[in-house]
This record gives C-alpha cells, structure tokens and sequence, in this order.
C-alpha cells in the first residue's frame, strides 16, 4: 500500500513526464508513409527461408522522428524467420519530416515489408 506521499510523488512523475514528452505522435497512414519515404533500404532475403521456401508479410510500427530518421521499428506481425531481417532494414530507411501546424512533428506510421522467394 503506497503512502499519500508515495501517491503524491507517482502523480508528479507522471505529470512531469507527460510534459516532457510532448504531444503525442502524429499518426501516418502507409500511404503517407511510403510517399514521404526518401531512403528505404531492402531487406536481406534470410538463407533459411530460402532454403525452407518461406514468403510473408512483416508488419511493422515505425516511429520517425521530427528529422525524418526512424527512432523505433516494433513488429507487429509476420514470420519470425523473416522479421527481423524487416526490422533491421526499415531502421535505416529516412523519411521527409512530417509537418503540423508548420513545425516538424514526430510521427507513428504502419510499415508493411513483403517477402517473395526470389525466382
């Protein structure tokens, strides 16, 4: 059981960072995502899922920061065998900054990697 000032100090944590932290993310559609994608590296194609003909879909969240750089890449789906190949390409991609109000933003847009064996 937390004391009144253990409960004080949790709240003033949590207000504090809030503030810190900002605005929340401007959320991106893939299409928006994709169009202002400047760099998009290729994923490598694993050995293993060539050798086990493995194709797929990677879905992916991507959090882009105000220069356009990509901060975070979480899976959301997709074969273990091929997402983090997804996850490590999608890192290095750049994006063109996202704008609100006139001033860049960070930004949250789904990333959607596809997998075919290569003929």
């Amino acid at each position: 059981m937390l004391t009144n000032a253990a409960e004080a100090i949790l709240v003033m944590v949590a207000v504090g960072t809030i503030g810190v932290l900002g605005q929340t993310p401007k959320k991106v559609t893939r299409a928006e995502a994709m169009s202002a994608a400047t760099t998009k590296v290729q994923p490598e194609y694993p050995a293993m899922a060539k050798q086990l003909k493995i194709e797929g879909t990677v879905e992916l969240e991507v959090s882009i920061a105000e220069s356009g750089a990509v901060e975070d890449v979480v899976i959301t789906s997709g074969n273990p065998v091929l997402t983090r190949p997804a996850a490590d390409a999608v890192k290095k991609w750049k994006f063109a900054p996202f704008v609100q109000d006139g001033k860049a933003v960070k930004a949250v847009a789904p990333i959607t990697i596809i997998f075919k064996r290569p003929a």
